[in-house]
C-alpha cells in the first residue's frame, strides 16, 4: 500500500488543501453544540443574561451587592460604575426614577474580574439569607434559581445585613456553593431581578441574544458545510487523478511486457488488475482522505469539549467507545479475510466470461453451453456467496451502532438528569455532551471503516504494484545500437529456445538466413516452432542460446521500438480494432494519405470490396465482425504493407484467401515490394512454392532447406506435406 501512497506527490498542493478545509469542517462540527447549549442554558434559561455583574443596577441594588465586597472589590466596582440620570435611559429602563449605576465600556478581562466580584457577593447574599431563613424556622425559603425573585423585599434587609459583623461577611463570601454552576445561577438570578426593578425588556434580552447566536450557528454551520462540498470535491479528484496516474503506468507497464510476462498473469487477471482494482483503490483514497484526517480530529476534539461540558460523566463514554471497539473488531476478524479472497474470484469470474465470450462459436458448434453454464455458475456462485457473507456481516454494523449511540444517550440523559436535579450540570450542557458523544462515537466508526477499507485496498494495491514492479525480461539495453544499414538481412545464428518451465527446446540449433529481395517461407506440421522463430526475431520472446540478427545486429543490442519499425507483422488472427478502415489502417502509417492506403490496398486485393461498401470511412465492428475471414485477412495485409518496413513477415496470413485471390497478392507483392525481406510462415504448399528458400521445421529443428523443387528430392517431411495437397502431376 505505501507503494501507491507515492503516487500522492503529484496532488500534494489539493491534498493540503482538502485537510485544512477537514479542520474547518470539525471545527464547525465541535462548535454547533456548544452554541446550542448556550441556547438552551443562557438563551432560554437565563433569558439572555450573560453576566453577573448588570450593565445597570439601582442605588439600593448597588448597597445590597456592596455589602459582601471586600474593600478593594467596591473601588474596582465603583471604578467602572458611575451614577447616571434616568431620565436620560428612559427607552430602556422604563421604571427607573432618580438616578442608578451604569456600567462603563469593559475589556473581556474587566469583565470576567466584575462577574467574579458579583458573583462572591451573591453567594454571601444567599448565604445569608439561608442562615436567616434557618433562624426563623422558614421552610419554604426557596434558592434565588427556583423563583423569579423581587429584589426590593430584600432591601428590608439592609439593616439587618449592615449590622453583620464583618467577619461573618466574609464567612457568608467565601462559604462555598455546592458547585460553580449554583454559584452562576445565583447571580445571573439577581442580575435579572436588578433588571426587572428598572424596567429593561427581559424578553427583548432573551430575543436578541438567542437571534445572535442563532445568527451565529447558521454561518458557523454555512461555512462547514463549504467546507465539506470543498474537501468532497477535492478528494474526489484527487483519487480520480491518482487512479489515473496508476492505470496510465500499469498500461504502458503491460504494454512493455513480452509474452513471458503477459501468460505469467493471464489477460483476465490483467484486465481485473486495471479495472476492479484500480476502482477498490480510487473509493480508498476518496473515503480515506476525509474518514482518515478527519476522524482523529472529530475524536479528539469531541473527548476536549466533552470532558469541559462534564468531567465526571466521561466514563459513559470510555464505556461506549470500549463496546465499539469490540464490536468492530469482531466484524473486521469474519469480514477482512473475505476481502482479501474476493478480487481472486473476480479474476477467476472474468476468466471464465471471457473464454466462454471468446470462444462462442466453438461452444455453440459443439453443443457445450450448459458445460460452460456449469463453469460460470460455479465461479458467479463462489463470488456471490462471499459477497453475501460480507453483506450480512457489514448489515449488523447500523442495528448495532444505533443500539449503542440510543443506550448510551439513555445513560448520558439518567445520569445528567440526576446532575441537573442537584443544580451540578445544565440542561444545554447535558444536550451538548450527548451530541459530543455522538461524534467520538461516529469518529471511531469512521476510523474502524477506514480500517475495513485498507485490508482491501491494500489487496488491491498489492496486485496492482505487483504488476509495476515485474522485471521485464525483454527491455532495452541502457546504450543501444543504431541501425546504420537499411536493408532487411535477417539472420538466425545456432539459435535454441525453451519456454520458461518447459522440459525441452520449442527450438534448436536453428540456423537461417533471409535475404532482401527474396521470399523465405518457413513449412512444418502444427508445433513444430514456425511463430515461435519469428517471436524470436520481434523479440517478444528472447532466444535461450545463440544470436538473431538484422542487418548484422543483435536485435537484443538495439531499441525495441527501432526493430519492430523495421518489421511489419501480419499475424494468424487478423487483429481489427473498432473504428474505419481508415483508422486501421493508420495503425500502420500515422500520418499515411489515403493514395498510400489505397495502394496497399491494392497490392492486398481489397480494393475490390472496399469499394463495394463506404471505401476508407468504411465502419469496422470490434474485432472486425461485420466482415468476413478473407476481408480481415486482406485488411491486416494491406496495412503491413502500408508500414513500409524493410522486412513482411505473414505468419500464415493467407489461410481464408481462395487460390485466385492469393495468387494475385503473391504476384503484387513481388512486383510492388521486390526489394523487402518477405517471409512467409505456410501451411498450404501451393502459398510458398515460389520462394527463393524453404525452410521445414520438425519438432523445433531444421529438416529441410532450399527451393520446391529441391526439397521434394531431399526432404522426406516436405515431400509428405507436398503430396498430402498437391496432385501426383504437381509433384512431378
Amino acid at each position: 500500500m505505501l507503494y501507491i501512497f507515492k503516487y500522492l506527490k503529484a496532488f500534494i498542493v489539493p491534498l493540503i488543501l482538502a485537510i485544512v478545509f477537514l479542520f474547518v469542517q470539525a471545527f464547525s462540527d465541535l462548535s454547533l453544540p456548544n452554541y446550542m447549549s448556550d441556547i438552551v442554558d443562557v438563551g432560554i434559561q437565563q433569558n439572555g443574561v450573560t453576566d453577573a455583574a448588570p450593565e445597570a443596577i439601582s442605588v439600593d441594588g448597588m448597597k445590597l451587592m456592596q455589602t459582601f465586597m471586600t474593600t478593594d472589590q467596591m473601588k474596582q466596582v465603583n471604578q467602572y460604575y458611575k451614577l447616571v440620570d434616568a431620565s436620560n435611559y428612559k427607552e430602556t429602563y422604563k421604571k427607573a426614577k432618580g438616578q442608578f449605576y451604569k456600567r462603563e465600556a469593559v475589556s473581556g478581562e474587566e469583565q470576567k474580574s466584575l462577574n467574579q466580584t458579583f458573583n462572591k457577593s451573591s453567594l454571601g447574599l444567599f448565604n445569608a439569607l439561608n442562615d436567616f431563613s434557618k433562624s426563623q424556622k422558614k421552610s419554604d425559603t426557596k434558592q434565588p434559581t427556583e423563583q423569579k425573585m423581587d429584589v426590593t423585599k430584600l432591601y428590608a434587609l439592609q439593616p439587618m445585613l449592615d449590622q453583620l459583623p464583618a467577619a461573618k461577611k466574609v464567612e457568608y463570601r467565601n462559604q462555598k456553593a455546592d458547585n460553580d454552576i449554583l454559584t452562576k445561577q445565583i447571580g445571573v438570578s439577581l442580575t435579572k431581578s436588578f433588571y426587572g426593578e428598572l424596567g429593561l425588556n427581559i424578553t427583548k434580552t432573551q430575543t436578541k441574544y438567542i437571534t445572535k447566536i442563532g445568527l451565529l450557528m447558521l454561518g458557523i454551520a454555512l461555512i462547514g458545510g463549504i467546507a465539506t462540498i470543498l474537501v468532497s470535491l477535492l478528494s474526489s479528484r484527487i483519487a480520480a487523478g491518482l487512479t489515473r496516474n496508476l492505470r496510465r503506468d500499469v498500461f504502458r507497464k503491460i504494454e512493455s511486457f513480452s509474452f513471458k510476462e503477459i501468460d505469467g498473469f493471464s489477460t483476465a487477471s490483467l484486465i481485473t488488475r486495471s479495472t476492479n482494482d484500480m476502482t477498490q483503490i480510487q473509493q480508498f483514497f476518496m473515503v480515506g482522505i476525509r474518514m482518515i484526517c478527519y476522524a482523529p480530529i472529530m475524536g479528539a476534539g469531541g473527548i476536549i469539549m466533552a470532558m469541559n461540558k462534564s468531567n465526571s460523566m466521561s466514563w459513559i463514554i470510555a464505556a461506549a467507545v470500549i463496546i465499539l471497539l469490540v464490536f468492530i473488531a469482531i466484524i473486521m476478524a469474519l469480514a477482512i479475510p473475505k476481502f482479501k479472497r474476493i478480487q481472486k474470484l473476480v479474476d477467476r469470474v472474468n476468466l471464465v466470461s471471457r473464454e466462454f465470450l471468446s470462444g462462442l462459436m466453438v461452444v455453440r458448434a459443439f453443443g457445450t453451453s450448459d458445460h460452460e453454464k456449469v463453469r460460470f455458475n460455479v465461479a458467479n456462485k463462489d463470488l456471490t456467496d462471499t459477497n453475501l457473507f460480507i453483506g450480512r456481516v457489514m448489515s449488523l454494523m447500523m442495528p448495532v451502532m444505533t443500539l449503542i449511540m440510543n443506550g448510551v444517550s439513555l445513560v448520558i440523559v439518567w445520569v445528567g438528569a440526576h446532575r441537573i436535579a442537584d443544580a451540578s450540570m445544565q440542561v444545554g450542557d447535558m444536550m451538548a455532551f450527548i451530541q459530543y458523544t455522538m461524534q467520538i462515537i461516529m469518529a471511531f466508526l469512521m476510523l474502524s471503516f477506514t480500517f475495513i477499507l485498507i485490508p482491501r485496498a491494500a489487496v488491491s494495491a498489492g496486485r496492482i504494484k505487483e504488476v509495476l514492479l515485474t522485471d521485464l525480461s525483454i527491455e532495452n539495453k541502457k546504450d543501444p545500437v543504431l541501425f546504420s544499414d537499411h536493408f532487411g538481412l535477417v539472420e538466425f545464428k545456432n539459435v535454441s529456445y525453451k519456454h520458461e518451465g518447459a522440459t525441452e527446446y520449442a527450438l534448436k540449433n536453428i540456423h537461417l538466413t533471409a535475404r532482401p529481395g527474396e521470399m523465405t517461407a518457413i513449412i512444418g506440421s502444427t508445433g513444430a516452432g514456425k511463430s515461435t522463430l519469428i517471436n524470436l526475431l520481434l523479440r517478444f520472446y528472447d532466444a535461450t542460446a545463440g544470436n538473431v540478427l538484422l542487418d548484422g545486429i543483435n536485435v537484443k543490442d538495439v531499441r525495441l521500438e527501432d526493430l519492430r519499425d523495421r518489421v511489419a507483422l501480419v499475424p494468424q488472427k487478423a487483429s481489427l480494432l473498432k473504428g474505419t478502415i481508415r483508422s486501421n489502417m493508420q495503425l500502420g502509417k500515422e500520418d499515411a494519405t489515403d493514395e498510400e492506403m489505397l495502394r496497399a490496398l491494392d497490392i492486398a486485393q481489397a480494393t475490390e470490396f472496399i469499394t463495394q461498401l463506404d471505401g476508407l470511412d468504411t465502419e469496422i465492428s470490434q474485432n472486425g465482425s461485420n466482415l468476413s475471414g478473407g476481408q480481415k485477412q486482406r485488411l491486416a495485409i494491406a496495412r503491413a504493407i502500408l508500414r513500409d518496413a524493410e522486412v513482411l513477415i505473414f505468419d500464415d496470413s493467407f489461410s481464408a484467401l481462395d487460390a485466385r485471390t492469393e495468387k494475385n497478392l503473391r504476384l503484387a507483392l513481388f512486383n510492388q515490394m521486390g526489394q523487402k525481406t518477405i517471409i512467409v510462415i505456410g501451411q498450404r504448399v501451393t502459398s510458398i512454392m515460389g520462394a527463393e528458400q524453404i525452410i521445414v521445421l520438425d519438432k523445433g529443428e531444421i529438416v529441410g532447406r532450399g527451393t520446391h523443387e529441391e526439397l521434394l528430392k531431399t526432404s522426406q517431411e516436405y515431400y509428405e506435406i507436398a503430396s498430402s495437397q498437391l496432385s501426383e502431376e504437381e509433384l512431378s
